[in-house]
């Protein structure tokens, strides 16, 4: 497979800082490229803008066709004329992740920045208070001070507690969906599974893949398949696939009443997770998968403050909203009530929602009519106490 086809080297919005970033590694970026996309208008005081926040495996394409997939934007649902990030009122913005693979600087980017060979595995390990920190840099560029809110779902979540955590007066409102506060031991296995599972791809190469023009498709599948059962709830599961299976057509008819061969025929589910597998391969960098599963590894509020994770918020005038859905167990509503506890402990304005659904941790990508009247209802009632018309 082309690896180019994993990738967009000029995306529709983008800009270059020269200067480039200091990571906390130590590591000088230089120069750094972020890829955006922007929704509505931003209003003459710069004081309406909405920073939407993508998760893991999305993009800057929130709200519009993908122009790889050919897909509705990850969250055309929720964000557009009318909707409840209403563009009529809001300027949106949606950054590629530091470390991303859609026109954001990372692992397939020159490492001079011009035409030399990528960085591939020696790309600096990267932290979420990195990508938001280059995320602050286009916000700036674009002239504005003060967000009115930042929005965004499990890593995104991770990136709006940072945003809170790191420029509480940069942040009017937050709202951390299906998140925590740090990344548990659960989840750093499940991420090293994945991981191991593109290492142990023959075409990986030592990460030097490209050099052959290969890409470890088998193993990143499986890895997208392993986390894309995370997302998912027992529940979702079985409602929707059950135990249902499906013949494959490239092998011969069987009697019906046979039992099922090794070979032959599938069960749903499975056939779901291989197209799952095989249509990330086509739209993501195996690199950039690294890159990004290690920096949600290594996300921990508290850790900078003495393991105190309301101190991390003390003095905020951010107002917040935090989102759990009940049948999340990728990142539990326990782990959300802890982080309203911290806030309260700060004296922070915080309101907490569970969201009541059988979908698992993917629900607020999913069609959820009571986490789309949350949303709304949150940010209208800021965007009065605000003042915004």
């Amino acid at each position: 497979m082309d690896q180019s086809a994993a990738l967009i080297d000029n995306p529709h919005s983008h800009v270059t800082f020269g200067e480039g970033l200091e990571l906390e590694c130590g590591i000088a970026l230089a120069p750094l490229t972020m890829a955006y996309r922007t929704y509505g208008t931003l209003s003459a005081a710069a004081d309406n803008a909405i920073l939407v926040c993508h998760a893991l495996t999305g993009d800057q394409y929130a709200a519009e066709t993908h122009p790889l997939t050919g897909k509705p934007g990850w969250w055309a649902r929720l964000i557009g004329a009318g909707l409840p990030i209403d563009t009529d009122r809001f300027f949106v913005i949606c950054i590629n992740v530091l470390g991303g693979c859609m026109g954001s600087t990372g692992p397939r980017s020159p490492r001079d920045g011009g035409v030399a060979e990528p960085w591939g595995t020696e790309f600096p390990p990267v932290t979420i208070r990195d990508i938001v920190a280059a995320q602050a840099k286009v916000v700036t560029h674009l002239g504005i001070h003060r967000l009115f809110a930042v929005i965004g779902g499990s890593m995104g979540g991770m990136q709006v507690l940072s945003w809170a955590a790191t420029y509480p007066d940069r942040v009017f409102a937050a709202v951390p969906i299906a998140a925590a506060s740090f990344h548990s031991a659960q989840n750093i296995a499940f991420n090293e599974v994945s991981r191991q599972a593109i290492f142990a791809d023959p075409d990986w190469r030592g990460g030097r893949y490209w050099v052959d023009g290969l890409v470890p498709a088998r193993g990143l599948a499986v890895a997208r398949m392993m986390a894309h059962i995370t997302y998912l709830s027992e529940e979702a599961l079985t409602r929707k696939f059950g135990r249902r299976v499906r013949r494959d057509p490239h092998v011969a008819p069987v009697d019906a009443d046979a039992p099922l061969s090794l070979f032959g025929e599938m069960f749903e589910v499975e056939s779901y997770l291989r197209h799952q597998g095989s249509s990330f391969v086509r739209r993501f960098d195996a690199n950039s998968y690294l890159t990004i599963t290690r920096a949600m590894d290594y996300f921990d509020v508290a850790m900078d403050h003495g393991g105190d994770l309301s101190a991390a918020f003390a003095g905020t005038r951010t107002r917040f909203c935090i989102v759990s859905f009940s049948s999340d167990w990728l990142f539990p509503t326990a782990q959300s009530r802890t982080m309203a506890r911290a806030l309260n402990k700060a004296a922070a304005n915080v309101s907490f929602v569970e969201i009541d659904t059988d979908k698992g941790h993917d629900a607020f990508l999913l069609d959820e009519p009571d986490f789309d009247r949350t949303i709304r209802g949150f940010l209208s009632g800021c965007a009065e106490h605000a003042g915004l018309g």
